[in-house]
């Protein structure tokens, strides 16, 4: 194999969408404006307290010119379109042309926790009502991890390497990571990297509500009249997360490659962590995870008094968050309470593994226009004074480096160290 060509990347653009909106245009401008985008289930019909959940507000991929009626019916795995949508953006954002000189050299690497298991639902519905003839010979496609960013080269044109990193709810850091690693190494120039999630199905609703993750509204909680306030990280009055649809891209883009095209960098990913927990499928190490940050940072050649503030998981869960303010002192000492900490679940909810590259996307808006943006919701923890969470309303701040934490399932971490330019 070739020697790497060690090459520095950068971060050219991004698109998203969340609860917050179908862009990341209008989710910037409700995250800056402190707002929360959760709402009672309108997806589906299903018996539960776990009601309120981020949805993507006027989602219509029917109305994209490049979705027939036949399409949208053969693929109804929805993170598909979502996928390509929200890639075509990102390209747009970036000032990315995928021509005949980049196309080879654009890579897309899109993960996801629980890829096309809505499609499947269907499937299995369609056979028990209509019988074995009326499940879809698509099913198949729609299951594939790599489908959605296939799908989106064959929209957008670009032939470089396609695949999905699974890392469960760090999927979107992962997908960064390896991106950028790739760029580095000189397999391709660019690579449009994130996660997509469409996971608001009955069967999902429930397997997350009764393993009792995710928020259970009650007449007494204060997210029953207003669901707005129901993710809540590091609040004392935390009940688990919100349960969201999303998709985040970045692209990214070798130094040399952005400046060959007249492209301006808005940041650069600056060091990688990643590791595993050997622990429990669903309850953190604090020895790995800790790892995973310092890791992140030694990759970036900076210390931990460098970074500038921090992007958390903040699921919204007691121990969650509990845990991850326990790795956080353990990194960063006496200096934490320094350092702002945003915790954007608490405004677009968990959108599993696109959540990482959503907040990687707000991250470096943020950086880029010298804000930390707020946790809102927030009621303070006695457990958690020595945390700066930014409550509620954004805040000035300069800042050069920022770390953005991922954890998921099966104890995978992934962390990313970005850097301002």
């Amino acid at each position: 194999m070739k020697a790497p060509l060690n090459r520095k990347v950068v971060v050219l653009g991004y698109g998203a969408a969340t609860a917050l909106g179908n862009t990341f245009a209008t989710t910037w401008e409700g995250a800056a404006a402190g707002k929360a985008g959760f709402r009672r289930l309108t997806r589906c019909t299903v018996e539960t307290r776990s009601q309120v959940v981020g949805e993507i507000p006027d989602w219509d991929p029917g109305s994209f010119p490049y979705v027939s009626r036949k399409d949208a019916s053969l693929w109804n795995a929805d993170f598909v379109f979502l996928t390509m949508e929200i890639c075509r953006q990102a390209l747009e954002h970036a000032g990315l042309e995928i021509n005949g000189q980049t196309g080879p050299r654009t890579a897309c690497l899109i993960g996801s926790a629980l890829n096309g298991s809505d499609a499947y639902r269907i499937a299995m519905d369609n056979y028990t009502r209509l019988g074995p003839l009326k499940v879809s010979p698509y099913l198949l496609p729609n299951l594939c991890a790599n489908l959605p960013a296939g799908k989106a080269g064959m929209l957008l044109g670009f032939t470089g390497p396609i695949f999905s990193p699974q890392g469960a709810c760090a999927s979107g850091n992962h997908a960064i990571g390896i991106g950028a690693r790739m760029i580095r190494d000189g397999d391709c120039d660019f690579a449009l990297a994130g996660g997509a999630e469409t996971c608001l199905t009955p069967e999902i609703i429930l397997g997350f509500a009764n393993m009792l993750a995710t928020i259970k509204v009650g007449p007494k909680d204060r997210s029953f009249a207003d669901p707005t306030q129901a993710s809540r990280p590091f609040s004392i009055d935390r009940k688990g997360f919100v349960l969201a649809e999303g998709a985040g891209v970045v692209v990214l883009a070798a130094e040399e490659a952005a400046r060959a095209h007249g492209l301006l960098p808005r940041a650069e990913v600056a060091g990688i962590g990643w590791n595993s927990d050997a622990h429990h499928f669903t309850r953190p190490n604090e020895l790995t995870v800790s790892q995973a940050m310092r890791d992140a940072i030694a990759d970036a050649e900076i210390t931990p008094e460098d970074i500038g503030a921090i992007n958390a998981h903040g699921t919204s869960t007691p121990t969650g968050d509990t845990t991850e303010a326990a790795c956080m002192r353990a990194v960063f000492g006496n200096r934490l309470p320094r350092i702002p900490i945003s915790a954007n679940k608490s405004q677009v909810g968990h959108s599993l593994g696109a959540s990482a590259a959503i907040e990687a996307a707000l991250g470096i808006e943020a950086m880029h226009q010298g804000l930390v943006l707020p946790t809102v919701n927030h009621l303070p923890d006695p457990a958690l004074a020595d945390l700066d969470v930014v409550p509620n309303h954004s805040r000035r701040h300069a800042h050069e480096f920022f770390l953005s934490n991922s954890f998921g399932f099966g104890g995978t971490n992934c962390c990313i160290v970005f850097r301002g330019l």
